[in-house]
């Protein structure tokens, strides 16, 4: 079969076809990720959902949604939570400055005292830890 042979309607047809095998894996992927995200289900019964989703796939996998819908958005609402909550924690760990603005102005007059800024330095770091 050469290029000139395909018409644009088997091309369109390809594409959506791609598109839609995409999809049903995409969802697939989300299915899989959330029954191991289930704590409250037992291993034999994830295992049944294994099983299902290969021998059975689009009806096991529209029985899941159906089943699991409101169970996968707070498991993935939750999951998210904490991954942005350790961002925020990682963020502040490696801020570097840190502390309240009273342990900055004393870290600046410890540096002044030891010689490692000038005065000038030591107003601006004041200055910049009170605003």
């Amino acid at each position: 079969m050469l290029l000139a042979d395909v018409s644009l309607g088997d091309l369109l047809w390809s594409i959506l076809a791609v598109f839609f095998f995409f999809m049903y894996l995409m969802i697939l992927f989300s299915v899989i990720a959330d029954l191991f995200r289930n704590h409250e289900m037992s291993g034999f019964v994830k295992a049944i959902w294994v099983l299902a989703l290969l021998f059975f796939p689009l009806v096991s996998l529209l029985i899941y949604l159906v089943v699991n819908n409101d169970g996968m958005a707070k498991r993935s609402m939750a999951q998210a939570q904490d991954a942005q909550k350790q961002m925020d924690a990682y963020v502040r760990s490696t801020a570097g400055a840190g502390g309240t603005p009273a342990e900055q102005i004393a870290k600046a007059k410890e540096l002044l005292d030891s010689g490692a800024i000038d005065q000038a330095e030591y107003d601006a770091l004041k200055a910049k830890a009170l605003a």
